[in-house]
């Protein structure tokens, strides 16, 4: 009887013995899967590599950044805002598209001042000066929030994008157009080059450098040299029309008088106290003053 125990044991460790040496080498023959490997193709659209290849310009040494492509002409790095909780001060710089042409022009102007009033929906972001230049903007705002600086500017570039294609669309005079065999096409794309540029006002000093070099911007650019513009005071594509700290006005209670014809952009009056009166500390602001970007 002990003999068949023992006999009983031996076939069932060869047993085991043997469906483990066959379950093994059923796993070594078994199909393996190999994961693929990203690849994205080069300038030629051949696919090589994991890695995007080098460009092959001379200024470009190495692999190229992965992620989104930097959009062309755009100079503003995509790094995260500074965030802020209060009301704050801030001066922004917008470029425009090389296609849309100069904005100092009676269409564009207008495409703007239409941009501006969508602005005044807008409580917790207003503006409080803009200037009008050849290929970009300025504007000096005030804003609750970060959050609301952001939803005010979208909504700013949004409209002025609408109308300023609208306006680039309609190019030429009136007679110039009726002559034409078929109305133009109308512009479509981006009309803002990069995403805006701000900077923050923290100092009664920098108050009034960047009202200064907001209202006066054409001044810096040489548009006060214009045969047009030699007898003028002060730039009509920007609202230093109701601006009450201009040297020359003295002490009148009231704006200037504009032309009849003249369809002024519509700000908001300054609620900080940088922007209301602690920049008149440093002296009040000539029409003549050249703004330099060294003094800034």
């Amino acid at each position: 009887m002990k003999c068949d125990v023992k006999i009983y044991a031996q076939t069932i460790d060869g047993r085991s013995n043997r469906d483990y040496e066959e379950n093994m080498a059923g796993k070594a023959n078994r199909k393996r899967h190999v994961q693929q490997q990203l690849r994205w193709a080069n300038a030629a659209g051949d696919l090589r590599g994991r890695k995007r290849e080098a460009s092959t310009g001379a200024s470009r040494r190495g692999k190229k950044r992965l992620g989104r492509p930097k959009k062309p002409g755009a100079k503003q790095r995509h790094a995260k805002r500074p965030v802020f909780g209060r009301r704050q001060a801030l001066h922004v710089t917008l470029r425009i598209e090389r296609s849309i042409g100069s904005l100092r022009k009676r269409a564009c102007y207008a495409a703007i001042r239409r941009a501006a009033i969508t602005m005044l929906a807008h409580e917790d972001c207003r503006i409080i000066h803009l200037s009008i230049q050849r290929t970009h903007l300025h504007l000096i705002v005030e804003a609750e929030t970060s959050v609301a600086l952001s939803t005010g500017m979208q909504a700013l570039q949004i409209s002025a994008a609408k109308h300023l294609n609208a306006a680039v669309s309609r190019a030429g005079s009136w007679w110039e157009r009726r002559r034409m065999a078929a109305p133009p096409a109308r512009r479509k794309g981006r009309v803002f080059a990069d995403r805006y540029h701000q900077r923050e006002i923290t100092s009664p000093m920098q108050a009034r450098r960047e009202i200064a070099y907001v209202l006066n911007n054409w001044r810096k650019h040489e548009e006060d040299r214009n045969d047009v513009a030699r007898g003028w005071q002060i730039d009509p594509f920007a609202t230093g029309w109701c601006f009450d700290g201009w040297r020359e006005r003295g002490d009148a209670p009231f704006a200037w008088k504009v032309r009849d014809t003249y369809d002024p952009i519509p700000v908001w009056l300054p609620r900080t106290w940088l922007l209301r009166e602690g920049w008149r500390r440093h002296g009040m602001i000539s029409t003549h003053e050249v703004p330099s970007a060294v003094a800034r």
